[in-house]
Formats: structure tokens, sequence, C-alpha cells
């Protein structure tokens, strides 16, 4: 197979430095795109694996086809979405139904954790039996710095209360087990939860101590009244949680936010965007933008708020963040039709930028998502935009080698991209929010929707570049 040598994409990449539609100063689909890739295992050894069409970067050029492993809601989604996460073992782990649901094996086998406690005592039937509400359970994972798993599941419509009910599953990686308990708070919950890691030790006064704590929000209730979430030290029991009021004034505390060289599992830790938060490696959560006036948010790890800034008394460009494990801090904001990703090496001192502006070919963006690897230096953003004659377009940009530029060396069409599909309830087809991840052998794992499926669909690439496996 054909593919620029690495070296050529560097010095490609830094002659194309800025904007992404000024990536035609050079003919890159003139060059052999895939030159140095290797099949990471044969498109064969899938029950399903489907060609996506790969090409330029900036423009409708197409360079060739991509073979990914397809898998849907029997592998841990549900009528509406995929909630994914990856793991530093190599698992792709899915809460997009009602448990947690994981592959070791680049999904070729799936397991499941459904705690036989619920059959045997007859607390909550693992399939919700009122009819019409069967299977309409959801949750939210990530991955610990310390290897656990940390994850969330509502349950909407049991059938014995009647209530919604909320359980903790917790995976500890110490002793490989998994453990659940239930969990009613004082206040309601209601809808998907995203959830994040608090970096720790923590003390936590009347919620704990422990090495992390655990947050969960609901997407309705905190995105909406800002009601506040839940938080739990030990990864299982869960106590309200206030979070300051948006218009509040709080005490300003700098955040040091420069990081050096940090472990493998910081490319595992990032929570779905839509938590807006990231956790710190010195220690805490930063919430971007938390306040109406754009200032930040910080939580310590004794558990108390501020407003916060940078060090050099700045706050960050977007409310969705994340740290890699090279230390990259980045930021991504949209709207409009445009996309504008931005990096920090300094903790947000200064920043790198560059923008990809669909204006010239959708008529919106619906969803959007993105995940880096300190390991293989790569970036990838998911985009589902609305295409200017319709139907909806799932895309994956590749930046690689990102610590040399942003700009991306390829775009992949996730699917056909043939069916016009959108977010919320009471929507006859439902697209409800991207999710994505990136394996720790560089494969990236993508949420998307068709016309071959109902429900969405998930994508594990397989053609990778053949350095990731030395990597």
């Amino acid at each position: 197979m054909d593919r620029k040598p690495i070296a050529f994409l560097i010095v490609l990449s830094m002659i194309l430095a800025g904007c992404l539609g000024e990536v035609d100063t050079l003919e890159k689909n003139s060059i052999p795109w895939d030159n140095d890739f290797v099949y990471i295992e044969t498109p064969e050894s899938h029950q399903d694996s489907r060609d996506f069409v790969v090409g330029h970067p900036a423009n409708n050029e197409t360079w060739g086809n991509s073979s990914w492993a397809v898998f849907g809601n029997e592998e841990g989604g549900n009528c509406c979405e995929h909630y994914l996460a990856a793991t530093k073992e190599g698992w792709i782990v899915n809460f997009g139904g009602e448990y947690p649901t994981w592959s070791e094996d680049r999904g070729h086998t799936w397991q499941e954790y459904i705690p036989e406690i619920f059959s045997q005592l007859g607390c909550l039937e693992p399939k919700p039996n009122v009819p019409g509400q069967e299977g309409l359970g959801e949750g939210s994972i990530v991955q610990a710095t310390n290897g656990d798993l940390i994850s969330m599941g509502w349950f909407p419509y049991p059938s014995v209360s009647g209530a919604d009910q909320f359980y903790a599953f917790l995976y500890d990686a110490n002793n490989g087990e998994w453990s659940w308990c239930f969990n009613r708070t004082p206040e309601p919950f209601y809808d998907r939860s995203w959830q994040v890691e608090v970096i720790g030790p923590i003390n936590g006064g009347i919620y704990g101590n422990g090495d992390y704590a655990s947050i969960v929000i609901s997407n309705f209730w905190h995105q909406v009244q800002n009601i506040g979430g839940q938080i739990s030290t030990d990864g299982l029991n869960y106590d309200y949680f206030n979070f300051p009021d948006r218009d509040g004034s709080l005490a300003i505390i700098e955040v040091d936010l420069t990081a050096n060289l940090l472990g493998p599992e910081w490319d595992f830790t990032k929570p779905h965007k839509e938590m807006r938060a990231f956790p710190v490696p010195s220690g805490g959560l930063y919430f971007p933008n938390y306040f109406i006036d754009g200032t930040d948010a910080f939580l310590d790890t004794s558990l108390n708020w501020w407003s916060a800034t940078t060090l050099n008394g700045s706050s960050l460009p977007s409310e969705y963040c994340a740290f890699d494990s090279s230390a990259a801090l980045h930021c991504v904001i949209g709207g409009d039709n445009i996309v504008t990703h931005s990096l920090s090496w300094d903790g947000g001192e200064t920043w790198e930028n560059n923008t990809y502006d669909l204006s010239g070919f959708a008529s919106g963006i619906e969803e959007w998502e993105f995940h880096s690897s300190g390991v293989h230096d790569l970036f990838v953003l998911n985009v589902r935009y609305q295409s200017a004659n319709g139907p909806d377009i799932d895309v994956a940009w590749h930046v690689r080698d990102f610590s040399q530029s942003l700009i991306p060396d390829s775009k992949t069409y996730i699917g056909q991209g043939d069916l016009d599909s959108t977010s919320g309830a009471g929507a006859d087809i439902r697209f409800d929010f991207a999710s994505m991840g990136i394996l720790p052998d560089g494969g990236s794992f993508i949420a998307y929707h068709d016309s071959t499926d109902p429900d969405p669909l998930f994508g594990v690439e397989l053609l990778l570049p053949q350095i990731y496996q030395i990597a």
C-alpha cells in the first residue's frame, strides 16, 4: 500500500500551517495516501467490515478506501446512541444501552456486566418490562487514571418502583472485578449521564477520602437548570453534590495547567465532551467557561469550588478541553459551520489553532467529538454535519504528528452518508450524540448512522500506519 513517508508528512504539515482551507497549497491527493499503512487485522476476520472512503482533508477529492469493522446496538448501544470509550489495556467499552459492555479483542468478542442479584432479588429486572419501554436504560463510562472503570446506569422505567433508578458500576483494576451499588439521590435525575474523574488524592470532608473522586451529571438537569450532580470517592456510593450558580462570584484561584510528559493512562481519561470539564494532572477538575461571564471554574482536591484562571490570568478558549499523555492541552469549539482546534503546550498560556470550515458543503453541524493520543501523536476530530443537499454526513479527520502541525492529513467518510437524522425525543430517526475513542494501537472507533441499520452503528478502524505497531 502507498503512503507518503512520515518524514514527508512532517515537512508537509509545516508547510501547510494555518487554516484548513489553505491545504490546497499542494495537491495532496497526488501523493500515494496509504504508503506504509498496514491492516492491524484482516477485514475478513470480522463478521461485518465495510469500506469507508478516504480523501482530501479540505475538499471532495477521494483517494481510496479503508476497511473498518462495524458494530450495532447488540454491542452495547440502544436505539439512538452509543457511549464509547477506550482503556489503556485496549478495551473498547460501550455504555450506550443498559449495562457496561466491552470487548478486549478489537470487537471480535463482547462481554456485558449484568449483576445476577438483579434477577435473584427482583430489585431490578435485566430488561424493564413496562410495555413499549423495554431496553431503555443508558449510562456513561470512562477510565480513571488508576485503571478503574467508573460508570453509571440510569433506568428511567423500572418495573418495580416506577421511579427512576440510578446504579453505579465499578470495575476495580486491582482485583479485575466488577461491583455495583444502587443509589437514590435527593435531587431528580433525568436523561443520560456524563461522567469524569477528579484527580486526587481526595480529602473530601463529608464526602469522604479516596484516591480519586467521580462526578456524574445529568444531561438534562445540569445543562438546563444547573441543579447539580452526584459525587463519589469510592466509585460506588454517590451523594448529591451542589454546583455553584453560573452567575455566582467565587474567590479566584490561578490553576497551574502545565504538565510534563504524562503516563499513557492520560490518553484514556477524557470524558465525553458534554461533561464540559477535564481532569487536571496536578489534582482537581477544571470547568472552562463555566460562569455566565466566561470565567472558568475549578474543583480542588478538597472538593471546594473556585473561580479559576490559568497562570497568566486567562480563561480557556472553549468549554471542551482535555489533556493527553504528551501533556498537550487540546480545546475544541464548534459553531455554525466551523470547528476550531486549539492546542497549548504551556498550560493555556499560548495557543496554536486550526480551523475546519465546512461552509462550502454543510448547511449545519449537528454533532461532533474529538480524541487524541499522545503516544501516537494523533488527534482525531469526528463531525456529523447536515450536507447542503440533505443527508447527514459522518466524517473523521486524522491529524497525525499534531506536535508538528495541526493540519489534518486525511478525511474519512464514515458510513454511506445517506440518512437524515437528528437528536432528541420524538424524532423519527435519532442520532443523539457523537461518541468515539482511540485504542492504544492508534485505531479509532467512531459512532455513526446511515440507512443500513435503523439504529446508530460504530466502526473500528483497521488500516493503520505501520509505525504505530512499533511505537
